[in-house]
């Protein structure tokens, strides 16, 4: 009899699987279908501080007096966060796996404040969900990630329950990047975020938005970065996120090293029952090769525990081309 249960960031889940934060994650009785297919946890949808800052300019307008763009400003981001707060209640009366909050920021500041807020309406944990675009070109690197890293030096001055920073896999050195997260408090790291995409209509000559859903073959990278990050700290929770439409795809970021997987596209594209799916599949899998617990394979091919490293590394794909005569 096999056990899917894993600890992540110090919370107790009776599957490996998550459900991700998108927009299924903000209906009650959706989240009661997620918690019943045997999903381990579930991320909220986000709130957004780039969807308020918007909301607020698009209100505000140009005509406003200072005091009233103030009152309109803090209005519309009261009624935001207190709608927020309220779903964060109602899921955790009516789930019993745990809730985990998630926050999509742009910059360190009043997020802390409500961070605070979350976790006082019963929030199991937050996901901190940052991307930052580097479009100042007098801004060096190690500014834009002091940026990262203040943000959760801050959350975690002010909280007690997990944090989680979601990121992305722009950056010069992730490794170095993901450890110093850590040191400065992140409980995991997801990696990675996925984002609206620009696409250009050759035929309109109009700049629009690519399909927000991720492909299977979107998990090259989210595996590679798992096994590498895993295999370079053991004791890493990381949650593995985008291009996950299988359970194939579960097992291998579990033997990557991943802690957990987290699904959003194939939830929408396959049902929510898919959860069910890649559970039976873990679980049958796990049967198969006769390991007991999920602990008893993950990590097994990380990158320190293969005999051949440099699988994991760019280098690889230059020789199987070199290697190839037809």
């Amino acid at each position: 009899m096999t056990d899917l249960k894993i600890k992540f960031a110090g919370l107790e889940l009776k599957s490996p699987i998550i459900a991700g934060s998108c927009g299924l994650t903000a209906d009650i009785n959706k989240l009661k279908e997620i918690e019943r297919f045997g999903a381990g946890a579930v991320i909220l949808k986000s709130v957004f501080e780039e969807q308020i800052l918007m909301e607020t300019e698009r209100v505000m307008g140009d005509g406003n007096y200072p005091e009233e763009g103030d009152y309109i400003r803090n209005y519309i981001r009261g009624h935001a966060l207190g709608q927020y707060i309220e779903l964060v209640k109602a899921a955790k009366s009516n789930l019993s796996i745990p809730v985990i909050a998630s926050i999509n920021c742009l910059k360190n500041g009043e997020w802390v404040d409500f961070a605070h807020q979350l976790e006082m309406a019963g929030a199991d944990a937050i996901e901190l969900n940052a991307f930052i675009l580097p479009l100042d070109e007098f801004k060096e690197s190690e500014e834009i990630e002091n940026m990262y890293y203040d943000i959760i030096k801050h959350v975690k001055s002010r909280i007690r329950i997990p944090v989680i920073m979601k990121i992305s896999h722009y950056f010069t050195n992730l490794t170095t990047f993901v450890d110093k997260l850590k040191a400065y408090g992140a409980d995991a790291v997801t990696i990675f975020n996925r984002f609206y995409e620009p696409d250009i209509d050759i035929e309109r000559m109009t700049v629009g938005v690519a399909s927000v859903f991720s492909m299977p073959t979107d998990l090259r990278t989210t595996l590679r970065w798992t096994g590498i990050l895993a295999g370079k700290d053991p004791q890493l929770q990381l949650s593995a996120s985008t291009g996950v439409h299988s359970g194939e795809a579960v097992v291998k970021l579990l033997l990557a090293g991943a802690t957990t997987v987290q699904l959003c596209s194939v939830l929408y594209e396959s049902g929510l029952s898919v959860i069910q799916t890649m559970n039976h599949f873990l679980s049958s899998w796990m049967d198969s090769k006769s390991f007991k617990t999920v602990e008893d394979f993950r990590g097994k091919l990380s990158y320190a525990n293969i005999d051949n490293a440099a699988r994991y590394e760019r280098a690889q794909f230059m020789k199987y081309f070199s290697d190839r005569k037809d």
